[in-house]
């Protein structure tokens, strides 16, 4: 699977795009109708701890699949994301054993 990296007020970090793809990977092996994933950084200016945001858009059959999750660090964000799009390939994956 191919996968894109775009930071936004952010500078890229070579930790946090293993972090994503070591995780992708893992889903990727699980659900090998993945073609592609772009994975997008953002740093929000808030009063709060939160503002660190990762989104992740997958491309397979079908429409495509997006997650975000906005935590106090990428660490975080990365793996609720990742949890989210788990969720989102599961319920894929049984549509494509129905037809």
């Amino acid at each position: 699977m191919k996968t894109v990296f775009e930071y936004t007020n952010v500078s890229g970090s070579e930790r946090l795009e293993n972090l994503a793809t070591e995780k992708l990977n893992h889903l990727s092996e699980k659900y090998p109708f993945l073609i592609r994933g772009d994975v997008f950084f953002k740093k929000e200016n808030r009063s709060d701890d939160t503002g660190h945001v990762c989104g992740i858009r997958l491309s397979a059959p079908g429409p495509r699949l997006y997650a975000s999750s906005d935590e106090t660090n990428f660490e975080e964000a990365i793996a609720e994301t990742i949890r989210d799009l788990n969720d989102q390939l599961e319920k894929r994956k049984d549509k494509m054993k129905s037809y």
